[in-house]
């Protein structure tokens, strides 16, 4: 996969508690179309899989699961976001360095201005654990 740092969300990027990702991608307002009364929808890849990639780069330790989920938002933290797509809880013996979860969605047209991660730890905090997780383009 080619990663971008216009797409990049997260480079090795610590995550011991419950975070947004370090990047969020903040897309152009929409244009109203001549002859239109509102703005187009917004939508990536127009039906197309749009791939993305979340990998560990350090183990993560102490935490039971974490949960990636890619989410939008009106706002740049992510506040009342719409959840794109969810992993559900990966287990913390799962998530070892190297680990990638190669990730594929079908953008239907709902996505807001902000686009970023969310990361979500399970169980208490965890003590170490890092994750790199961007749009990507398959060579």
């Amino acid at each position: 996969m080619i990663l971008d740092l216009t797409t990049l969300f997260s480079e090795n990027q610590a995550v011991t508690a419950t975070a947004i990702s370090t990047n969020v991608i903040a897309w152009p307002d929409n244009g109203i179309i001549p002859g239109e009364a509102a703005a187009i929808a917004r939508n990536l890849g127009a039906g197309n899989e749009l791939p993305f990639l979340i990998q560990v780069t350090e183990a993560f330790a102490t935490a039971t699961s974490v949960t990636f989920s890619l989410e939008s938002s009106a706002a740049a933290g992510l506040t009342s976001a719409t959840v794109h797509w969810t992993s559900g809880a990966v287990p913390i013996a799962t998530l070892v360095a190297g680990y990638k979860l190669p990730v594929r969605i079908v953008p239907d047209g709902t996505m807001l201005k902000y686009l970023g991660m969310r990361y979500t730890i399970g169980g208490s905090n965890a003590t170490a654990g890092k994750v790199t997780a961007a749009l990507a383009v398959e060579q």
